[in-house]
């Protein structure tokens, strides 16, 4: 029972690798799958403007006829420009629990980044920041989100197998909305706000946050430039960004911070009721029927939020502009029937975003892990 590696070079095929991850985790809990066109979307050198700078290949395994593992290797050659770097990466991984399977992928994606001179192989990682990362090492038994990979706890016990070793860290909490804006919270965003002379911009529909939207992108580019593995979004990125996001926001759960004097966004939060369990019920696809749960979860009230992403950039750190952002959302949540927030991943060495939680009860219920290995 070998294992055939086939690199895809149809598009039909490219239909059955992202369908893999969904066959692989029928009927798991806690697995949250994605859009399939979403995901076809974003692998497509055609449509997926990260492709100006990146390159990538895809494989699958199959055993008997029946596919048994995927790949993707991806090289983001503006990353390793940025960090001084000649890697590949990995990603869009999924196997069942065979070290033939595991070892025959791996060896498909070393063996291509090899032929292009890269010296180490990394991930789980993306194209951009903004696509999943990070293998799931603890928190098995806990509803993943829409932003996050959900991997059985074989995973990562192959990689140590392999001989991959840790990278990097990624902390999710889960976090207790308090019943009431904490007092010193409070204080805090008020003295901010007059001290940089900052003002809270919310929105009522699309048309309101569009002159905003790619602003909002240019503060995320400043904000997270010194995290793992980023590389800034380039005007075409951001413009592919807004298209995707902007419509599927609720408004309501947007804040973002400018300062008075020219309009200049130095803060964001982006947050939307979680859509788990409604992504589970979709299983892939909108239609027929998947836009009405996604629907239903985005307007009607929903016990928990998802924290998707936060950023201040970085003259405004540590400067407590945050505090403005949870004294506009907080009530928010209340209003919308909000017990606790997803924190999504964040670097455990980002001692300054997970400073922001010490004003909430809050547990750290999953850890994830970038690996590496010399090729």
């Amino acid at each position: 029972m070998s294992v055939e590696i086939r690199q895809i070079t149809e598009k039909s095929d490219m239909r059955k690798f992202v369908r893999f991850n969904l066959q692989l985790y029928r009927g798991n809990p806690y697995h949250v799958p994605g859009l399939i066109e979403d995901e076809l979307l974003t692998l497509d050198p055609a449509r997926n403007p990260a492709f100006k700078f990146c390159e990538a290949a895809y494989f699958l395994a199959y055993r008997e006829g029946k596919i048994v593992g995927r790949i993707a290797g991806i090289i983001n050659h503006r990353a390793n420009e940025t960090w001084n770097q000649n890697n590949a990466r990995f990603g869009f991984v999924d196997f069942i629990n065979d070290a033939e399977v595991v070892d025959a992928l791996f060896k498909a994606v070393s063996d291509w980044a090899r032929a292009r001179g890269k010296e180490m192989l990394q991930g789980p990682m993306g194209f951009s920041d903004l696509d999943h990362e990070g293998m799931l090492i603890e928190g098995f038994d806990q509803l993943g989100t829409m932003a996050t990979i959900y991997n059985y706890a074989y995973y990562p016990k192959h990689m140590v197998r392999m001989g991959f070793v840790k990278d990097q860290d990624w902390h999710e909490f889960k976090i207790i909305i308090p019943d009431a804006i904490p007092e010193k919270h409070q204080r805090i965003a008020e003295l901010v706000r007059k001290k940089y002379g900052l003002k809270v911009l919310k929105f009522k529909n699309q048309a309101e946050i569009m002159p905003y939207a790619h602003r909002i992108f240019d503060t995320l580019n400043q904000a997270y430039s010194v995290l793992y593995g980023v590389s800034e979004l380039s005007r075409d990125q951001i413009d592919y960004y807004v298209r995707m996001y902007i419509p599927m926001l609720r408004y309501d759960f947007v804040t973002v911070i400018v300062r008075e004097e020219d309009d200049k966004v130095v803060g964001f939060g982006i947050t939307l009721p979680n859509l788990s369990r409604a992504l589970q019920k979709a299983k892939g696809s909108l239609f027929p029927f998947g836009w009405i749960h996604l629907l239903r979860a985005l307007k009607m009230k929903n016990p928990i939020v998802d924290l998707y992403l936060i950023g201040v950039i970085p003259e405004y750190q540590n400067k407590g502009v945050n505090a403005l952002l949870f004294d506009d959302l907080i009530p928010i949540f209340h209003k919308n029937g909000v017990k606790y927030a997803e924190s999504n991943p964040e670097l455990e060495t980002n001692a300054a975003v997970q400073m922001q939680w010490n004003y909430f009860e809050r547990k750290h219920h999953k850890t994830r892990r970038a690996w590496i290995k010399e090729l």
